[in-house]
Order: C-alpha cells, then structure tokens, then sequence
C-alpha cells in the first residue's frame, strides 16, 4: 500500500506521561512518608512521655507516706498507783516470862480484847516449888533474926550491969543485924518468884485484837523470845488506827507532800474506795476504819498535779534504736529529724517526755524500723499521688495513635 494511505497516529501514542502527573504522583507519595513519619514521631513521644511519667510516679511512691501527730502538754492530773502494806497502829508479840505447860488459852485468833484481859494460863509446877521453899526460908531466917534480935536486947541490958562483956554485947547485936539481912534477902526472892508467879497469865498489854495464837493446850512453853528460846505464844494488834506503807519510786517522791489526800482500794472489797491522809514523808498512812486489816494487801491512789514541762505522744511513736529512746520528726523540708528523749511516765498507750521534742515538732507516728536521718517522706494528709490514673490514660492515647 503506499505510505500516503496509511491511517495517521495519534499525537500522545508513543509519548512520555506529562511532566505534570508526575509531580502530583511525587507529592501523593511525600504527603504518605511525611503522615507514617508522624505517626511514628507521635507514638516515640508518647511512650517517652509515658515513661517519663512512669519514672515520676515510681520515685514518688519511693518516698514513704508517714502520718504525723504534735506534742500535747501534760494538762491531766497524774495518778501514781502503787501497791501499799496496812500495818496496826500498834502490834505487840506476846511471849511467856516463865517455863510450863500450856493449862488453858481463852482468846482466839479475831476475838476483841481489853488491856489486861486473860489470854491464857500456864501449869508452872518447878515455879510453885520454888515459891513454896522460898517461902519456908523466909520464915526460918525470920525465925532466926527474932531470936537474935531478942538475944541482943538481953545483952545489952545485962551489959548495963556488968554482967556481961562489951565485947559480946557487941556480937549479940551484929549477929541480930546479920539475920536481919537474910531476911530481907529472903522477902525480895519471895517477891521475886511471886511476880513470876503473876506471868503465869498471859494478859493483854492493850485494847485490840488478837491476830495469831501459836499455841495449845498442853504445850510446852519455854520462858523468853527469839531464837534458841521461847516462841511467840499470841500477837495482839491494836487497830483503832492503821497505817499503810508504800514504797515510791524516788522519781515522784518529790511531789508527794504530807497531807495529800490518796484512795485505796482492797480486793476484798471491790466496790468500795477508802480515803486516808498521807501522814509523813516516809509515807506512813493512817485511816481510821475497821474494815482494813493488818498485813492485808492496798492498791494506793496518789493524784498528782500534772507537770506542765512534759509533754505527750502516742506509745506508737516510739523507736528502740542503740542509741536509746527515740522519735522521728518531719522537718521543713520533709525530710526525717531523728530526736532523742526521756520517757517521764508510762500510760499504756500513751507516754509522757520531759525533754527532746517541742510542741511544733511533727513526730511520725507508727515509724518503719529502717526510716534513718534524713530520708525523704510524705505526710499522709497531703494531696495523694494520681500518677497511675495518668499513667493509663497516657498509654490509651498512645495505642490510638499507633492504631
């Protein structure tokens, strides 16, 4: 065919594509990387911040949460409660002054007595004896001391007529002396065994009551007291008066002025409070009552007027470190001040101290055993921590980013 009759071509067959498409082909694909860029950007910053905020809030919960109380000043009245002994007024043993048998006894433990009335009788056979040959001397020398002096008046009269001689005379009237003498030797040995004589009644030596009898009918009794002799036969106590004794600790001996009124209580009697008067600075009390008894057993109030110097905490405050009694303290820069100081008085759950701390002090309370000077806290009644709460909804933002 000849080449004049050939279809004619197009004008774009065969050509390149446009310059213009192919710049907006290369911007759709910057505007892609630049949007993958960004996504990838945000979600690296995201977790950056998420750990950020995570390191924040675990260094946060590293600093303890402690609770804090103030000194309080010790506006209470004390009360000191010490055990006390009641004691009679008087209490006298009672011992025999002679050697016998026990004949009969006539006062019992608790019975109520008079001075002088009989307690009981002792059997003193040797004593009698003695008595009765004391006496037979008594009348012989007696015997003897009349006939000589009847004899020396005889002498003298016939000496007046020279019958006899000066000389015997003279014997005759020593010799009424002489008897004279060993009779009245022989009346003080009678009065003698006649007072021993008396002993043989066991009588008691005031008004009260008895509180012991050590012994009974037919008992050997042995003259004396203490050890190696006689014992103690009967104790009478006289409790129209008593006293209480108790020992204080020298710490509050000081604040306990006679006169100061005090409570006892008795477990016999639990229901009811006695009141007494502190009589001396040696602590003796005295209480008139018969319901106390000697050698029983009183708890002792003492009201004492609160120290104003002391001040008080919580037991819970409390740190046992080797270096003594402590507390720890929150400083103005919240960091722990460990205060040493001297505990004045136990209350239980409470303790009194009277020097290391000052009324502005905050002193933790329930310390951890290894809070040490200068570790950081954080007082419980500030602004709690929301760190977790951030921390969740910092990692929800972040996977929708990444979606």
């Amino acid at each position: 065919m000849p080449k004049d009759l050939e279809p004619p071509m197009h004008p774009d067959a065969g050509a390149k594509p446009p310059r213009k498409l192919r710049g907006i082909l290369a911007l759709a694909v910057l505007a892609l990387l630049a949007a993958a860029a960004v996504v990838a950007v945000s979600g690296v910053l995201s977790r950056q911040r998420s750990e950020a905020k995570l390191t924040q809030w675990t260094q946060a919960q590293a600093v303890p949460t402690v609770n804090v109380v103030t000194p309080q000043h010790a506006t209470k009245d004390q009360e000191l409660v010490l055990p006390g002994d009641i004691e009679a007024f008087y209490e006298a043993p009672i011992y025999a002054r002679v050697s016998g048998y026990l004949k009969m006894w006539y006062k019992d433990i608790g019975a109520k007595v008079k001075a002088g009335d009989l307690l009981a009788l002792i059997d003193t056979p040797e004593l009698d004896q003695q008595l009765e040959q004391a006496k037979s001397d008594l009348a012989s020398v007696q015997a003897g001391a009349s006939l000589a002096n009847l004899t020396s008046k005889r002498w003298q009269a016939l000496l007046s007529s020279n019958a006899v001689s000066q000389q015997t005379a003279d014997e005759k009237a020593g010799d009424a002396v002489e008897k004279k003498a060993l009779v009245a030797a022989s009346e003080a040995r009678v009065s003698q065994l006649q007072a021993l004589e008396e002993f043989k009644r066991i009588t008691a030596p005031f008004d009260g009551v008895v509180t012991a009898r050590q012994t009974d009918i037919g008992a050997l009794i042995n003259a004396g007291s203490g050890s190696g002799s006689g014992a103690e036969l009967f104790k009478v106590a006289d409790i129209h008066q008593l006293r209480v004794y108790v020992r204080v600790p020298q710490a509050y001996s000081a604040q306990l002025e006679p006169g100061m009124t005090v409570t006892m209580r008795l477990p016999q009697y639990p229901d009811r409070t006695f009141t007494a008067k502190l009589a001396t600075t040696s602590n003796a009390i005295s209480k008139d009552s018969r319901k106390l008894w000697p050698g029983t057993f009183a708890e002792v109030h003492f009201a004492l007027p609160p120290n104003p110097s002391n001040y008080r905490l919580p037991a819970s405050a409390l740190l046992f470190r080797k270096e003594g009694l402590q507390v720890a303290t929150v400083g103005p820069d919240d960091k722990v001040v460990l205060k040493s100081l001297t505990v004045a008085r136990d209350l239980g759950t409470e303790i009194e101290v009277n020097g290391g701390i000052a009324p502005t002090d905050r002193v933790i309370d329930s310390p951890s055993d290894s809070l040490a000077q200068g570790d950081a806290v954080k007082i419980a009644n500030d602004k709690a921590a929301t760190a977790p709460a951030a921390l969740a909804a910092s990692d929800k933002t972040a996977s929708g980013n990444e979606e």
